[in-house]
């Protein structure tokens, strides 16, 4: 198409489609909205997008957004990325300088002539921009991007009429994988999977060559891992550097996640992450015979302790309706609620706060744990231990765990993709954790390994004693037992 602001200008510019990429291109062309790609490395993912970016700019007078998982990767991923065939900005080939009106280098942000604008941005602080909502939005490596960016903008642009193009190689069978499912049966949306015998980019050689790079970086089983993931888009091959990978694997396999339900016999302890400007995260859990029963997650950003107290409280109800086939039927928070519901209310333990809870939280000069007893949050704090001390810890803890996957999903998908850093240089993994989207859930099951089994915790309520029950020792010598005997029951 000509640009109308300089029509000697054609979009796509200098660019067309390679063959393997021309059905998402000619999907986009006839107005197709929903897409995802899962591809192999060097398929031309962001550069599709790019291209389509420029052409939607000049069609439609909006804002669009091309978002990786960290705004601190975006940059070099895109921004500051560099053609090696042409020694050219990606940006400045997809969008030409004379569309240009301004340009942002510290924001990387473009306005062009028509009006349009478009932005690189981190899905990690989706929800703290301003300004006009997008018509258009990339997310560049979806796998590793917070799900809950999609979760915020569907609606805006289910309202606007705008389109998403979710672009990404695999990273084990997480939201990305559930999302490929849904749009393969849904006929609305784009899905494909395309891996190198699909689009014949490389030669066997070739293909070899970097398998074996793959395994001189990572050793032979992780280099083939990551070898099936990145070229030959797997989702069975391990994430690399996950910490739970193995525990939250044995947990599918041995049938620990799916539906677990709230039992009232029992009472419900929750564990925290507090963030102030983040992500808070919130476990809630029953223990029973040497199981921790994981029955809900729930996530906040940016919220007062009133909020959290309330999300607590909230949760305090599990509606339950026998059906038609005797079945109980459950109804839960947010969902219509019939009138001849039976309720069942949670019976709290302890709140386990993060040792940083004791300082001012929450933008207060009184500590989060002070700040939560106000609204009704009987808390206490957790112990201090080191971070690699406390992933040990729940490496020990998953194995007692059973997860209700409808209610944690989001705290699954967490820990399954919990990761350390990899260094590029020394071609290593550090002994640090990537903090990104999954850090809070993590953190705060790091927590609740720290104290599940805490004998305060879930000692239970002690019943009176009566004579039929002691020993002869207790009866004869009672001065030499602490028993308190109630003998009129005799």
């Amino acid at each position: 198409m000509a640009d109308v602001a300089s029509p000697d200008i054609e979009l796509p510019h200098n660019w067309t489609p390679r063959i393997y990429q021309g059905r998402l291109w000619n999907y986009m062309l006839r107005g197709g909205t929903r897409a995802e790609v899962i591809a192999h490395r060097r398929w031309g993912k962001d550069e599709v997008a790019l291209h389509w970016s420029a052409v939607a700019a000049h069609d439609r007078v909006a804002s669009y957004w091309h978002m990786l998982p960290q705004a601190s990767q975006a940059r070099k991923a895109i921004w500051d990325a560099i053609n090696p065939h042409t020694g050219k900005r990606r940006i400045d080939e997809a969008f030409p300088l004379h569309l240009r009106k301004r340009t942002r280098e510290q924001d990387m942000f473009i306005e062009f002539k028509v009006g349009s604008t478009w932005q690189v941005l981190g899905s990690d602080n989706f929800n703290s921009l301003v300004g006009s909502p997008p018509a258009g939005i990339v997310m560049s490596e979806w796998a590793l991007c917070n799900p809950a960016a999609w979760a915020y903008l569907k609606p805006i642009l289910d309202e606007n009429g705008g389109w998403a193009m979710f672009i990404t190689t695999p990273r084990g069978k997480n939201h990305a994988h559930a999302m490929l499912q849904m749009a393969l049966r849904n006929p609305k949306w784009f899905a494909e999977v395309s891996n190198v015998l699909k689009t014949g980019r490389f030669s066997k050689s070739e293909l070899e060559e970097q398998r074996e790079e793959y395994r001189a970086m990572y050793g032979k089983d992780q280099g083939d891992a990551m070898f099936e993931q990145e070229l030959m888009c797997s989702f069975e091959a391990a994430i690399l550097g996950a910490y739970y990978g193995l525990e939250m694997a044995d947990a599918q396999r041995e049938g620990r996640i799916g539906s677990v339900p709230h039992d009232p016999s029992l009472p419900v302890f929750t564990a925290w992450d507090i963030g102030r400007t983040d992500d808070t995260s919130i476990w809630f859990y029953q223990v029973a015979w040497g199981e921790i029963r994981v029955i809900d997650h729930f996530k906040a950003s940016g919220k007062d302790p009133k909020h959290y107290a309330e999300a607590c409280h909230g949760r305090e109800i599990i509606v339950e309706e026998h059906g038609e086939n005797g079945k109980p039927v459950k109804w839960h928070l947010g969902a219509p609620i019939p009138e001849s519901a039976h309720r069942i209310a949670y019976r709290y333990g302890l709140h386990w706060l993060p040792h940083d809870a004791k300082p001012k939280t929450f933008a207060s000069p009184r500590s989060g744990l002070e700040q939560l007893r106000d609204f009704g949050i009987k808390a206490k704090i957790t112990p201090k231990l080191s971070v690699q001390d406390g992933i040990m810890s729940a490496r020990a803890t998953l194995p007692h765990c059973w997860f209700d996957e409808e209610r944690c999903d989001f705290g699954i998908e967490s820990l399954r993709n919990y990761r350390r850093e990899w260094d590029d240089e020394a071609k290593i993994f550090t002994d640090n954790p990537v903090h990104d989207w999954t850090s809070h859930a993590s953190d705060a099951f790091r927590y609740l390994s720290l104290v599940w089994r805490n004998p305060e915790s879930e000692k239970p309520v002690e019943k009176p004693r009566f004579l039929h029950d002691l020993t002869a020792s207790e009866v004869f010598w009672p001065s030499q037992s602490s028993t308190s005997v109630q003998r009129e029951r005799i």
